[in-house]
């Protein structure tokens, strides 16, 4: 087998997350000679537009790539060592894609929110990813990049102040600006359509543990109602997108061999702050989450203007409790809109820290912070406006 020509290619380039990823390597990677990268997507001339745009080299490959073209998906992934797309909804774009790269041994990064499809690609395709070493990576922007990070930071800390990794952990969304992403909004759609088609999947989208296979932890909090958090001294509300991070962080325990223990449990609320006024903000965030799927949710392909993206921002706590009601406490901002600006700039590094300090990482399917750890939060600090602090 002829070795790989690039190292990586940005699959879905002519997209509005797909062009802030390729304008990222451009700027952050320009004059790296060790990180060799094409752009793809279903035209050229349309590729070519968007490399001139954002100031890429007028030499940087362009590939022709189509989802409903089987054999151009093929020939795009014999090209390279990994494939990071932006091309969701997963579920209608990524089958052939996730398929092909595993035949080939080709790794690959997405930024998945689709737990339904995400199992079924585990169910079906763990055995030959084990057995061809492609590295599978779902979920690597703002699902669940952050929180996936940010509990095992916190249960790091939990550790050297505990003496143990707490059997409980809280995550909150203390702050946050910025545009739900068109495609995170898409993702939710099609996946509620989906279950909506086949009531067998309901059990799936609805299990805590449903990426977590032969494994079944303790009950979690439903975290579907407003409530009151005596220890945060706050009212919280539900969080959209706990139902895909609270999986991938049940996941990332057991592929680490579950050092937050089988019985851990984690939920994650949005802080609305105390009093009648917390628990008025906890009301209007639960009829927003239902409005943010709804007719007039962003559209795949359309985005916040660039002074909007660097405006943004998001402020995350994780709270470690330990049995006798001892406390650790960590945040985890990041200093862009979290579902654009933020998002690209995680994926980038996800898929160079999988390609430059993943060596040990074996063939199968992989949460970022189980393959990559230290190594990722430490990309994450130096490169892409993350940071991640203990709070006294």
């Amino acid at each position: 087998m002829t070795s790989p020509k690039f190292d990586l290619i940005v699959y879905g380039a002519t997209g509005f997350t797909g062009k802030l990823v390729a304008e990222y390597l451009t700027t952050q990677y320009r004059g790296d000679a060790s990180l060799c990268w094409a752009m793809a997507g279903r035209s050229l001339d349309k590729l070519a537009a968007v490399r001139d745009e954002i100031g890429a080299p007028a030499d940087t490959p362009l590939i022709a790539a189509d989802a409903s073209d089987p054999a151009s998906l093929a020939a795009m992934v014999a090209q390279t060592k990994l494939v990071l797309t932006t091309v969701g909804p997963y579920q209608f774009y990524g089958n052939e894609l996730v398929a092909a790269c595993v035949d080939t041994g080709t790794d690959y990064v997405d930024l998945c929110g689709e737990p339904v499809w995400m199992r079924q690609m585990i169910d079906k395709h763990q055995a030959a990813a084990e057995k061809s070493g492609a590295r599978i990576m779902f979920s690597c922007g703002f699902d669940s990049v952050p929180f996936e990070l940010g509990v095992y930071f916190v249960q790091q800390q939990a550790k050297k102040v505990l003496g143990a990794t707490a059997a409980r952990v809280k995550g909150r969304v203390r702050g946050m600006s910025g545009t739900l992403s068109g495609g995170t909004a898409a993702s939710a759609k099609a996946t509620f359509d989906a279950v909506a088609k086949d009531l067998s999947l309901v059990s799936i989208l609805k299990d805590a543990f449903a990426l977590t296979l032969g494994f079944k932890g303790p009950k979690q909090p439903a975290g579907n109602k407003p409530l009151y958090e005596e220890d945060l001294q706050s009212w919280t509300a539900p969080f959209m997108m706990a139902l895909i991070n609270t999986r991938n962080v049940h996941r990332s325990n057991m592929l680490m061999g579950f050092p937050y223990g089988q019985d851990f449990v984690y939920d994650e609320m949005v802080l609305t702050g105390p009093g009648e006024k917390g628990e008025a903000n906890a009301k209007k965030v639960m009829a927003a989450n239902a409005e943010k799927t709804g007719p007039n949710a962003p559209k795949p392909g359309e985005g916040p203007s660039k002074e909007e993206r660097e405006k943004g921002y998001y402020n995350l706590l994780f709270v470690a409790i330990a049995a006798d009601g001892r406390q650790v406490r960590a945040t985890v901002k990041g200093d862009r809109d979290p579902g654009y600006g933020s998002t690209s700039k995680m994926i980038s590094e996800c898929a160079i820290g999988l390609l430059r300090d993943g060596a040990n990482v074996k063939g199968g399917f992989w949460t970022p912070g189980a393959a990559l750890g230290d190594s990722l939060i430490k990309r994450l600090v130096d490169h892409a406006g993350l940071t991640f602090t203990v709070e006294d």
